[in-house]
């Protein structure tokens, strides 16, 4: 069975990301676990009221990325749904740690490390959604036209195949 590996594809995909954040990468991935895969303005509203501190500086970086998604698709000249986005990639590695020392008894010196963490987060847009408006400007301009079998084509244009045939009538 062979599958269109090619439809799953994301079209437009955007990403922002915010390095030497000063927090524990640990405590960060924690967040960012919640919003992978969901749809871009359900993951704002998943961090907005989220009680840790790390949603905050995520969701900086979610926004930054769906703005970087819509200043590509003009730039190219393309139309984005922004309700169609949808957080492709997200993750979180881990950045230089700061080495610091800590005073002890007897003239000695404790060492401790503060942690900093790279978030990254992609937002992409399905391709089934970019398909959809395709098809839908393909059965505008058609209808403008005056082009007889448009439903067919914008159907065609869809999924990509023929529409189904009819089936004969039975002889009586």
């Amino acid at each position: 069975m062979a599958t269109n590996i090619t439809s799953a594809q994301p079209v437009i995909e955007a990403q922002a990301l915010a390095r030497y954040v000063r927090m524990s990468p640990q405590k960060v991935r924690l967040v960012v676990d919640l919003i992978r895969g969901q749809r871009a303005e359900e993951a704002l509203h998943i961090l907005r009221y989220t009680k840790k501190r790390a949603a905050h500086d995520i969701e900086k970086v979610l926004r930054s990325a769906i703005a970087n998604a819509e200043r590509k698709a003009e730039d190219a000249g393309a139309t984005l749904d922004v309700d169609e986005l949808y957080v492709s990639r997200c993750f979180v590695n881990e950045g230089p740690r700061w080495k610091r020392l800590r005073p002890a008894p007897m003239g000695r010196a404790f060492r401790y490390q503060k942690r900093t963490a790279h978030i990254v987060v992609a937002v992409a847009e399905h391709h089934m959604a970019a398909a959809e408006r395709t098809a839908a400007a393909a059965a505008a301009a058609a209808a403008e036209k005056g082009v007889r079998g448009a439903v067919k084509k914008a159907r065609k244009a869809l999924t990509g195949r023929k529409a189904p045939a009819r089936k004969a009538k039975p002889k009586e």
